[in-house]
């Protein structure tokens, strides 16, 4: 049967349709997170403001400026209730609800206050997905967690998934080579553990992920906030979407990049490539899903955790054997330490909650 040398309208207005961008409304980013400090105003307003005001807190506390501890929470799915006021300063039940939830969500010490942990946890720069998602699936001490319904990319397994590049929505300050040769080891992590494989093709419209830079509001409802705060963003089977902010300080080798907020590139594509793949964030803290990733660390190396959900979902790699994870899963994480260091992000937001005093 011989095909027709034109193609049919209906297949054209397809592959136009498919190469539009994902435009929708976004939803407004965190007040908190709106502004870009530079190194110099960041360290400046270190000296100047006691970031330890909301230490301690606890219900009943009234606290100026504990309304933007409320957007965060509202922002990354935790109070989720239309009726809830998040613009006062009380320390009200349904927030020390949320607290509670929030630390049990995050392996956190359950408290029901602003602790040390809690506080230091809620200014670290962290991935841009709320972590809502359904009831963390319990395998032993493992907690991973998947997106509700569990979804996945529903191919024959083994799989071959496409991944490329947006010609227009990258950085130049770091070569296209050296993207590349990240992205590629980010994928082998996954690769390494699951019958999936991930082939760069240079087709961008056709790929089945689409990896891009994006500033601001960028056309896919979730607006990125400047220098730390949200990192990067993906979306869960099958969109195939990941988008990192360009406003960070991208790092692939830290001996080279001497920035003090500069983000290693690898460890979060390798945690965006999680969500691609379906799963959400992951209490356990020594996890690449864990949702949070301070500067100048790396954290590429999955967890038991990230393995074994991972592969509840898609199986295991023939050639892949536990005993060759069991070393980086015991290990210390160093993306979660013990000293108080507020991001640049948290900066702004404690500035913002003081200027509009």
């Amino acid at each position: 049967m011989l095909l027709p040398s034109t193609p049919p309208l209906s297949l054209l207005l397809i592959i136009f349709l498919h190469n539009l961008p994902p435009y929708m409304e976004a939803r407004p980013a965190p007040e908190f997170a709106s502004k870009q400090l530079t190194e110099t105003t960041a360290s400046n307003y270190y000296h100047y403001h006691d970031h330890n005001r909301f230490l301690n807190s606890r219900r009943g506390s009234h606290v100026s400026g504990l309304s933007v501890i409320k957007k965060y929470f509202h922002y990354f799915g935790y109070l989720t209730s239309q009726d809830y006021d998040v613009s006062d300063d009380m320390f009200d039940a349904p927030l020390e609800s949320t607290v509670i939830y929030y630390q049990s969500k995050l392996g956190l010490q359950v408290t029901g206050k602003l602790d040390f942990d809690t506080l230091s946890q809620i200014l670290a720069p962290r991935c841009g997905v709320p972590d809502a998602g359904s009831s963390p699936t319990l395998h032993a001490t493992k907690n991973y967690v998947y997106f509700p319904g569990k979804p996945r990319w529903a191919r024959p397994i083994p799989m071959t998934l496409t991944y490329g590049f947006s010609p227009d929505n990258m950085i130049h300050y770091l070569s296209s080579s050296d993207i590349r040769k990240t992205f590629k080891r980010a994928f082998s992590k996954w690769e390494s553990v699951i019958p999936v494989r991930f082939v760069e093709t240079d087709d961008y419209g056709f790929a089945d992920i689409k990896i891009g830079f994006y500033a601001g509001d960028h056309g896919d409802g979730e607006p990125f906030d400047g220098v730390l705060g949200i990192l990067a963003h993906s979306f869960s089977p099958e969109s195939g979407r990941l988008h990192l902010d360009a406003a960070e300080t991208w790092a692939v080798d830290f001996e080279v990049e001497k920035s003090k907020v500069a983000i290693d590139l690898e460890s979060v594509a390798v945690h965006e490539i999680g969500h691609l793949l379906g799963l959400a964030h992951s209490p356990v803290k020594g996890a690449v899903m864990y949702p949070s990733l301070k500067p100048r660390v790396k954290k590429v190396d999955l967890s038991l955790d990230d393995i074994q959900g991972v592969q509840s979902l898609y199986g295991t790699n023939p050639n892949f054997t536990f005993s060759s994870s069991l070393e980086s899963d015991t290990s210390a994480n160093p993306a979660v330490g013990s000293r108080f260091e507020p991001s640049l992000w948290a900066m702004s937001m404690l500035l913002a909650a003081c200027v509009c005093m």
